[in-house]
């Protein structure tokens, strides 16, 4: 396990659905990351870890000072639970820090055949009170990831009633579940996908119309809308403008919320809640600086919302159930050598295009492509091809793995 030098006021965690979203976590200024196994992971969407790439993940992330919390945070059945003990014995042998668990069985479970492994308790064990984390507390855990539902005041009155060395963790970014903590039948009803093990098809963001059973084939909207309604689908979170009150409630993680989603996410949301953070720190009387704002609108993402947080529901997005995307990633920073920028492309660009640049820790610039070059040094207009390698003039030095997009024009 890694061995914290200093403690730090706040953990910033990310997440790492596989290989190469770890890596942005990594290289974009996380604190530690949470990821799964194949198995016993609420996120089947992403592709997370075999037993090899579990143990390059916690070998990668400790060399950078990050720990690593896997989860362990679906509802098993009779027949999983005989696999689960080699599973948590291998996590203590890689040094895993912690373990993420929903249930009382696997809590047992976790203590009794890696009992070398700190025990976080899942959101989705639906902790409210303080009552409740107290009783974590003496089984074993060494965190709380409290529930979603919870407002500022009431998580530091938690905070003022359980233990010192008791963590609080809290999202504060991402999608949001209209079920209490995640827990939904909603989908293994419609489709037989579970969401309590893991494999949830978001069917609360499908468009929704009332039928009348005598009446087939005529949808009737119930919210007033021409193209009916998403009644159910909740905004995402975003609390990258009030670290000083998350900090100051006591809670000790802030975690972002998104193994299924990009590696692009990650980089961008951990760089943003890192700034975020590192600025509050240095200058705490400051509000948060508008581009570090800002770049939370150049990921795709639902209409924001500060959850419940500040006692108000976070509310529905009625017109559509999609996302907001203005920019897309365009290339990958490979090299930088005499005044020449060496891309791997991600979608296509032109010639005269003007590229925003996200480097880890700093505020994104823009260069513009006056000339594009592919490998043989050929001049061409643009780069069409997926990976392929371009070459374009730059006056800047632009870190390895720096992120390149293009605001979308429609």
């Amino acid at each position: 396990m890694l061995q914290k030098s200093m403690k730090k006021p706040v953990e910033l965690l990310a997440p790492a659905g596989d290989l190469e979203r770890l890596e942005a976590a990594l290289n974009f200024g996380a604190d530690a990351v949470y990821l799964a196994g194949q198995e016993f992971g609420m996120r089947t969407a992403s592709s997370n870890f075999h037993y090899d790439e579990l143990t390059e993940a916690v070998k990668r992330s400790h060399q950078c000072g990050v720990s690593v919390y896997v989860t362990c945070n679906t509802l098993p059945r009779n027949e999983e639970l005989e696999r689960l003990p080699e599973f948590l014995q291998h996590l203590q042998q890689i040094g895993a820090d912690a373990v993420i668990v929903a249930d009382l069985g696997v809590l047992q479970f976790a203590k009794q055949h890696a009992p070398k492994l700190d025990v976080h308790i899942s959101t989705q064990a639906g902790i409210v009170n303080y009552a409740s984390a107290n009783a974590f507390y003496e089984l074993g855990a060494t965190r709380v990831v409290l529930a979603r539902e919870l407002t500022l005041e009431e998580i530091a009155g938690i905070r003022a009633k359980i233990p010192q060395d008791l963590e609080i963790e809290a999202f504060v970014h991402g999608a949001m579940c209209m079920s209490f903590s995640g827990r939904c039948l909603l989908s293994a009803y419609l489709n037989g996908r579970d969401a309590n093990r893991g494999d949830c098809s978001q069917p609360c963001r499908w468009e929704y119309s009332l039928v009348e059973k005598k009446r087939p084939g005529e949808y009737m909207d119930i919210h007033e809308d021409a193209n009916g309604t998403y009644i159910l689908n909740s905004r995402d979170m975003c609390m990258i403008e009030h670290i000083p009150e998350l900090i100051c409630a006591g809670i000790s993680s802030l975690k972002i919320e998104g193994r299924a989603k990009s590696a692009y996410y990650v980089a961008v949301t951990t760089n943003a809640y890192r700034s975020a953070i590192d600025e509050y720190l240095e200058y705490p009387n400051k509000p948060v600086s508008p581009w570090i704002v800002e770049e939370l609108n150049k990921i795709s993402h639902r209409e924001y919302s500060t959850g419940f947080y500040f006692g108000q529901e976070p509310g529905q997005v009625y017109s559509n159930g999609g996302y907001v995307r203005d920019y897309e990633v365009v290339a990958i920073c490979e090299d930088y050598q005499d005044g020449m920028l060496t891309i791997s492309q991600r979608n296509r660009f032109f010639q005269g295009d003007t590229l925003d640049v996200l480097e880890a820790g700093s505020r994104p610039y823009t260069i513009v492509v006056s000339e594009m070059f592919d490998q043989e040094g050929q001049q061409i207009s643009s780069a069409p091809h997926a990976t392929m390698l371009v070459k374009i003039p730059c006056g800047r030095p632009v870190a390895k793995g720096a992120v390149l997009r293009k605001q979308r024009t429609s």
